[in-house]
């Protein structure tokens, strides 16, 4: 991976890369639906809509009983609900993924800066970073709602570059969907893939990176081979 020869910074998503939210977006989601009267739906069908951000989500998981009309019908309450669902339970089923924390480790060991994108809205990615340890492993954290457009546009990945100093050729985007791939390809970063995340039901094999990685570990291990 000769791309990744010069990285000096490393910009790495949350939902599906770092934590395994999908059973928090269920019980949240599964209490909104039941403010509307509408029967819960499985774990599975939600994670293959995560990673657009929350107003893709409502409004994917409404188009499952409205038409387009009914969903913008029932949007501003379904939302609302959900947020203060999600708000209620945030963190309290989701799981680190493994060697997540020994792959920060060794990624600040090697003397990387670090910043966490994610489209989740920022009122939910910082309490939940803090929850689970991963907060001050950060330079700085950007969600969903942080900025004027989200991934796959480049505007997140750029702005962190810009916050570290750097040209996106020495800052490696670590995501799990083609979300995150698109955003660096646009920006110009290189992009290191996991297998494990949701990548809207997609395979990861399918998804335009620089490499596919077991764990964050093995990201930083290839990071340090070409350093």
């Amino acid at each position: 991976m000769k791309v990744l020869a010069g990285v000096r910074a490393a910009i790495i998503d949350l939902d599906g890369t770092m934590l395994d939210t999908v059973p928090d977006f269920h019980v949240a989601i599964n209490a909104m639906r039941a403010e509307l009267g509408l029967a819960p739906i499985s774990q599975q069908l939600i994670a293959n809509m995560v990673g657009k951000g929350s107003e893709n989500l409502i409004r994917s998981v409404l188009a499952l009983d409205y038409d387009a009309a009914g969903v913008e019908q029932h949007f501003e309450a379904a939302l609302a609900s959900y947020q203060r669902h999600y708000l209620a339970i945030n963190g309290n089923h989701s799981a680190l993924y493994p060697d997540v924390i020994a792959g920060l480790e060794a990624l600040k060991a090697q003397g990387l800066r670090l910043a966490c994108v994610t489209n989740k809205p920022i009122s939910f990615a910082t309490p939940l970073l803090h929850q689970k340890g991963l907060h001050g492993y950060f330079d700085v954290v950007y969600g969903g709602d942080s900025l004027a457009r989200k991934k796959p546009d480049p505007l997140p990945l750029l702005t962190a570059c810009e916050h570290f100093g750097l040209a996106p050729s020495a800052v490696v985007a670590i995501g799990d969907s083609s979300n995150d791939a698109q955003a660096a390809r646009a920006a110009g970063c290189p992009v290191l893939t996991v297998p494990y995340g949701y990548n809207h039901g997609q395979a990861i094999h399918e998804t335009d990176s620089d490499g596919i990685v077991d764990t964050l570990l093995e990201a930083a291990r290839q990071i340090r081979l070409h350093n």
